[in-house]
Parts: C-alpha cells; sequence; structure tokens
C-alpha cells in the first residue's frame, strides 16, 4: 500500500471554506466546498486505505452483476473491471496517490477510475450506497483478519505442542496463588495453553462463520428497485447468504464487535503466557533462557536480560481489550440506520489486527527460541512439599483413611518436616508413626517427584505418558 499522500493544513477559521470545490461525486446539492475543518473530520481515507483490495473486489463483482441483469451494458462492465483491476495493481505497487478531499477508499477508487475510462465509471454506483458498499468492504476486510488470526494461533500451537512433546516429562512446580502447590511436566503445562488458543481458534471459527453474510444490494437503507441480484455478488465474493434486512446490513457492526471480543480473549491467553515468561526469566526463577532475539539490554546495568518482547505482549492486552469497549460505545446509541459515527469502527479493528498479530508472532518466536532450565525446574518443584497430597492420597488408599482425617494427618507431618527444615522424604518413618501409627516404609514410595508425577494418569493428567498421548491428541485435534 502506498503511503497516504496529502498536505497538511491548519484548520480554517469557523467562517471560512476550504479552497476545493464542492465534492464532484456527492457534491451537487451543495454550491461550496466544506471548511476545511470539516474535510479534516470527514475524510477517512488515512486509514480506510487499507479496505482498497476489498473495495475493488466488491465492485467488480458489482459491476459483474449489473451487467449479467442488463443494467449496466457489457461493454461498460468491462471497462470498469479492467480500469478496477489497473487501479488495484497500482495501489499494491504503491504507484496510487490517495486523496484526502476525497474523503475515503471508496471515493478515491471512484475517481480514479472516471479517470481513466471515463463515462463508463459514472454507471459503477448504480443501485449500491456507500453505506452497503463499505459494510461489505469491511467485512470482507474483517474475515480476512479472521482467517489470519487462526493462521497465527494455529503456528503458536504448533510451537508449544513441539515443546510438549520434548518436555513430557520434565518436572516443574505447580502452582496454586503462585504458591507452590504440586509437581507437573513442562509439556504438561506447555499443553494448557494449548487449549486455551484451540478455544480461541473456535471463537474464530465461529465469528467468521456469524458474519459471512454480504450486505451488497442493501443500498443506502431500504433496498433498491432496479432488478440486481443479490445472491449473483454473495457468492462472488464468497459469503455463504445475502443479508436478510437492509437496515441491519448497513447499520450492523457486530461482526467488528465478534472480531474484537475475540481478539481480547486471545489477548488475554497471550499475555497469560507473556506473564510466565516474564517470570521464569527472571534471577529467582530461571526456568528458562530467551536468546538475544528475545531479549534486551539496560542503558546502565550491563547485566541486565530483559523479556522486553513478553512484557509489551502483557501490555498489549490492555489496548485491545480497549479497543473492544471503544467500538461497544460507539455503537450502544445509534439509532437505524447508518450514521458517521460508524466511521469510527476501523481504526480500532485495523489496529487490533496488527498488535495482536504482532503479539502472536512474538509468543510464537518466544517458545521456539527458550532454552529450557531442567535442573532449576526441578529443583524448585522440590521446595514447599509438593507431594503433600500424595501422602494424603495414600494414606486413603494404603490405609483406608477417611480423606479429611489424612488430611490433619499430613497437616501435622508436614509441620514436623518444617521443624527438622526438610522435605517429607526426610522425616524418618518412627517421627511419622507418632502421628499415625499405621504409616509404613511404604509410604516412601509416593514422596518423590517423578513418583508423584508419574502417578497422575487421569484423563488430562501430568504423567509424562498421559502428556504424550495428550500432545499426539492435540496435534489431531488442532494441526
Amino acid at each position: 500500500m502506498s503511503e497516504l499522500h496529502t498536505e497538511h493544513r491548519e484548520p480554517a477559521a469557523p467562517a471560512e471554506r476550504s479552497d476545493s470545490a464542492a465534492n464532484q461525486l456527492w457534491g451537487g446539492r451543495f454550491a461550496r466546498g466544506p471548511a476545511a475543518v470539516m474535510e479534516r473530520i470527514n475524510a477517512s481515507i488515512g486509514f480506510d486505505c487499507r479496505l482498497a483490495e476489498q473495495d475493488i473486489r466488491g465492485s467488480i463483482a458489482h459491476a459483474r452483476m449489473l451487467a449479467d441483469r442488463g443494467i449496466i451494458a457489457g461493454g461498460d462492465a468491462d471497462a470498469i473491471i479492467a480500469g478496477l483491476t489497473e487501479i488495484a495493481a497500482d495501489i499494491a505497487a504503491g504507484r496510487f496517490a490517495f486523496k484526502v478531499e476525497l474523503e475515503d477508499i471508496h471515493m478515491n477508487v471512484e475517481a480514479a477510475l472516471a479517470e481513466r475510462i471515463g463515462a463508463p465509471a459514472g454507471r459503477l454506483h448504480t443501485a449500491r450506497s456507500r453505506n452497503d458498499q463499505v459494510a461489505t468492504d469491511f467485512r470482507l476486510w474483517v474475515r480476512d483478519a479472521l482467517d489470519r488470526l487462526e493462521d497465527g494461533l494455529k503456528a503458536l500451537q504448533t510451537a508449544l505442542i513441539e515443546r510438549a512433546e520434548a518436555h513430557a516429562a520434565t518436572v516443574m512446580p505447580g502452582f496454586t496463588h503462585l504458591q507452590s502447590a504440586q509437581p507437573v511436566t513442562f509439556g504438561h503445562h506447555m499443553l494448557a495453553y494449548v487449549e486455551m488458543l484451540g478455544r480461541d481458534r473456535s471463537r474464530v471459527r465461529d465469528a467468521r462463520a456469524r458474519m459471512n453474510e454480504c450486505p451488497l444490494g442493501a443500498a443506502a437503507l431500504a433496498g433498491t428497485p432496479f432488478p440486481i441480484d443479490r445472491w449473483s455478488t454473495t457468492t462472488a465474493l464468497g459469503f455463504d447468504r445475502p443479508t436478510a434486512n437492509s437496515l441491519d446490513s448497513v447499520s450492523d457492526r457486530d461482526f467488528a464487535l465478534d472480531y474484537l471480543a475475540t481478539a481480547a480473549i486471545a489477548a488475554v491467553h497471550l499475555s497469560r503466557l507473556a506473564e510466565e515468561f516474564v517470570l521464569w526469566t527472571s534471577d529467582q526463577f530461571r526456568f528458562v533462557r530467551l536468546s538475544d532475539a528475545f531479549s534486551t539490554g539496560s542503558s546502565i546495568m550491563p547485566q541486565k536480560r530483559n523479556p522486553d518482547a513478553a512484557e509489551l505482549v502483557r501490555a498489549k492486552s490492555g489496548r485491545i481489550i480497549g479497543h473492544l469497549m471503544g467500538l461497544l460505545t460507539v455503537v450502544k446509541a445509534l439509532p437505524l440506520a447508518y450514521a458517521k459515527d460508524l466511521q469510527e469502527d476501523k481504526e480500532p479493528v485495523f489496529d487490533v489486527d496488527d498488535s495482536l498479530g504482532l503479539c502472536v508472532a512474538a509468543l510464537t518466536g518466544m517458545v521456539g527460541d527458550m532454552t529450557v532450565d531442567q535442573v532449576a525446574m526441578r529443583r524448585a518443584a522440590a521446595v514447599g512439599h509438593p507431594t503433600a497430597t500424595d501422602l494424603a492420597d495414600w494414606l486413603v488408599r494404603a490405609l483406608g483413611l477417611p480423606f479429611r482425617q489424612a488430611h490433619h494427618i499430613t497437616a501435622r507431618i508436614v509441620a514436623e518436616a518444617d521443624a527438622r527444615h526438610t522435605d517429607l522424604g526426610g522425616v524418618p518413618l518412627a517421627a511419622m508413626q507418632v502421628i499415625e501409627p499405621q504409616i509404613t516404609a511404604e509410604v516412601f514410595d509416593v514422596l518423590g517427584l517423578d513418583a508423584a508425577v508419574a502417578s497422575r494418569t487421569s484423563l488430562g493428567g501430568t504423567a509424562p505418558e498421559t502428556v504424550r498421548r495428550a500432545a499426539a491428541a492435540a496435534r489431531e485435534r488442532y494441526l
């Protein structure tokens, strides 16, 4: 896409008008051009130039339909399509100069078409309005954005599954309340994010299916008296069906809200993973190390390696959530049908697409880039009596005690370990038997980290073999 070629102008005094003539595409009702400040606030070409590809796709489909229905001559349609194809090529090559006085992408393209092919260009807008045109363009763009998002999330899932397979038996601490709870494997931890992203991809597909209706043909708000074929343009643009109500067609932005809501939830999941990287790379954890490709230094402290990419992913979630709140606020009180407020729908969506795409790519890179310190993970997993639940479970299984009684006995043994400054395996059998005489030496078989992890064989559990099966199932389900 070429840069927007505009000349910055200070706003004129309120009573003055800009020097531009009345807009030639819609200005027949007006004798004078708009005030400079009006021109600046009204123009959207600075951002909706990103809709150029979709706008031209929609116009080509519309022109073909008009000719097929005999609404315009076939020769005019051919000229229109040839001209639009040339314009698309110029835009892709960066040779197209967008003009702010033409307000938006639709009028920039139509004006350029008129310059290239003359009178036939004036027939393109038959039986449509900018209202249904922009609704169609924007749906096409959001649909493409959803496809990009799903592809990115799938790539991140792939990287996580590969790590899960490599570390199915790597023991690390599992936390609740960020306190050491029970040992798990790093592979199991990676697969938790695979499941989160799987739900994100499901929301992407749901949003895509829900928005895949074509508004083209709704015209300004009431439909059109021309004998158009809405199914023709719907099929040509890859939609499932035409929208059912012309008023709703031009005023609906649920598809943009769906996209932003889906993106916001995905961004929260990405932020959680990013926070793990911030913790794991710290000197207090040292679970993973990122290479120079995903680390930065300090301007004053030469020893520092900062996980800036992860921190920025974490921060961008707030930006993405904010855009969802912003667009909800824009549309919350709009009467039917179209209002210019809806011009504010595109910038947040464009920014979210950019931001979320960066976040997904950064995390995919970090997951693939990280070096896992298995020794540090195992050392941390031994802290805080992580096999206490295994001891309680053994008391239930081996001695037939009620779990609540077993829990109480285990708590007393934990206190004994703390008093001796040792782990549970370091408490002598005799000391345990003072608390519960039925305990035998077999209890020590369940107090090791590997034994604790290996025992969690239930579906979705952390046992290495269970993790390997889960990773294989995730490959089948998601990749």
